[in-house]
């Protein structure tokens, strides 16, 4: 991934959106400047945040490392769902039936300010509303399908359970809960029109422009300072947080695939399932799938899923490129109408131990805010993001707030953070292996490898003309060795999630710095 490509997207695929649409780039941040609100961060929700706040008068400054949309926005499948990953019945025992039904809610409301956005502002993003329908895993039950249809109803969610699955084979006989009123659209022209409105409103938005500094001043970006009353951090990972966010939730990849199928074949849709039950991982992986215009013969048909935790895909034995095969063979058995594969990317998700996003003031801050934890809802929960954060910034009161404060402890998730942190803990045993490979010899051109070297551990790429790049394989955050993403051709951190292209520069947080370069003969 050269960095031409690293301002585009954070991986060596690019998503359909990417492709199909033009770069969202702005001139970089050249000067010392001073403003009401910076937001770091150009996906969904730090554009969310400065369209409410710029909209409210307030002086707004944007700032994104790469393009518009080069981050985890730009590699999502884009469904505007109240039907979250985490179950309504398992939020409910963490959280009870009041909060679950604001949960419920707020999610619902994301989709009204999605859809009232594209409409006041003349977007033209395929915004279309649709049904989904949650069905179940082979490794489930229908007990459990049950106990989420009365749990969302109980939540106020517009549902109905169905005898059977529309548009699917190979689930004939099965139930499934219908979700009305949900939404999906093109991802990339939704950020267009929200930073074009931005901009309209008097904003700024500088892009290939990095945060190296952040504290409650405001933030060095490009080597310039920019002073701010109020600090946004929207990077999918906060990057201001050194460990406390990082405890409280973890990294996964998940895959897409995009198939052409005949225009007319399914209707335009939402489907998923209730997710492995017998996962080794705690968020139970699951499949999800929607259809997308492309052109006058063809829809795309969009599934993702065959998730793993981040720099942690070998644990199953199953390598990440080998991870859009598993997902093809499950979406054709289910649609076995769809053609070849014309696109296939990953992407990366945090999920939070007590299901719900963290949104609001930075624990220990009182105007740096963050804006994390988007579980496999990261549509809705970076719409919400910013309609929370704006709110808190104007001083008028959120009836969300509380229930997505980061500072929230909820002490019936102590099991599971049991689980996870020793599941971290056991990441810094990678440096007592002996690494990929024996010598920087056996690196193939276009491939990358962790190498042991004495005491040292190396992250080394050989590029297409054979030439070596070689680098610290030691994650500048929290100290984790890194291990070789061979399908995003990237080094991945499998303790925290940042990730870093093959010349070694920071594409994910929670790390802000580039790898340490190394001198090493061959």
């Amino acid at each position: 991934m050269n960095r031409e490509i690293g301002n585009i997207t954070a991986g060596e695929h690019l998503s359909y959106w990417v492709s199909s649409s033009v770069p969202l780039a702005y001139q970089p941040l050249k000067k010392n400047t001073n403003t009401d609100v910076l937001i770091i961060g150009g996906g969904i929700a730090g554009l969310t945040t400065a369209y409410c706040l710029a909209k409210a008068g307030k002086s707004v400054i944007l700032i994104e490392d790469g393009n518009i949309g080069s981050g985890e926005s730009g590699r999502t499948t884009a469904h505007a769902t109240c039907a979250l990953d985490d179950r309504y019945y398992h939020i409910e025992q963490l959280h009870g039936k009041d909060k679950t039904a604001k949960v419920a809610a707020s999610h619902m409301k994301a989709i009204a300010f999605i859809a009232g956005t594209v409409k006041n502002e003349n977007i033209d993003c395929h915004y279309k509303t649709v049904d989904g329908y949650l069905f179940l895993h082979p490794t489930d039950t229908k007990e459990n399908l049950e106990k989420e249809y009365e749990a969302a109803r109980r939540a106020g969610v517009l549902t109905e359970m169905l005898e059977a699955i529309p548009a699917l084979a190979a689930e004939e006989g099965k139930w499934c809960i219908r979700f009305r009123e949900q939404g999906q659209f093109h991802i990339m022209h939704y950020l267009k029109g929200l930073a074009d409105a931005v901009v309209k409103l008097g904003g700024e938005i500088y892009t290939q422009t990095h945060a190296s500094k952040i504290d409650v001043h405001g933030a060095t970006a490009n080597g310039y300072d920019i002073k701010a009353n109020h600090i946004v951090v929207a990077t999918n990972s906060p990057v201001n947080d050194i460990f406390t966010m990082h405890t409280k939730q973890y990294p996964y990849r998940t895959y897409v695939i995009a198939a052409k199928i005949a225009k007319g074949t399914l209707p335009y849709s939402l489907w998923w399932d209730t997710g492995d039950q017998d996962s080794k991982w705690i968020a139970k992986p699951y499949h999800y799938v929607r259809l997308e215009e492309y052109d006058d013969q063809y829809d795309l048909l969009i599934a993702g899923g065959e998730d793993h935790k981040t720099g942690q895909a070998d644990d199953e034995k199953i390598p990440e490129e080998a991870r859009y095969d598993r997902l093809t063979e499950w979406a054709r058995k289910r649609f076995p109408a769809m053609g070849d594969i014309a696109y296939r990317w990953s992407g990366q998700v945090l999920e939070p131990l007590d299901s719900l996003a963290f949104i609001g003031k930075n624990p220990g801050d009182e105007n740096i805010y963050i804006i994390t934890g988007d579980s496999g809802n990261g549509i809705t929960h970076g719409t919400l993001g910013g309609i929370i954060v704006s709110d808190i910034i104007r001083g008028i009161p959120n009836e969300w707030a509380a229930l997505y404060d980061p500072a929230r402890i909820t002490m019936s998730t102590a099991g599971d953070y049991i689980e996870e942190a020793a599941n971290m803990a056991a990441q810094y045993g990678d440096w007592l292996d002996p690494g990929d490979v024996e010598s920087m010899a056996e690196v193939r051109a276009g491939e990358g490898a962790i190498i042991s070297v004495g005491l040292k551990k190396i992250a080394v790429f050989r590029d297409e003309e054979q030439k070596l790049h070689t680098y610290s394989a030691v994650c500048p955050h929290l100290g984790c060795v890194l291990q070789w993403n061979a399908d995003e051709k990237s080094f991945d951190c499998p303790c925290h999630g940042s990730r870093f292209t093959k010349e070694g520069k920071v594409i994910n947080g929670p790390a802000q710095s580039d790898l340490k370069k190394v001198g090493i003969r061959e």
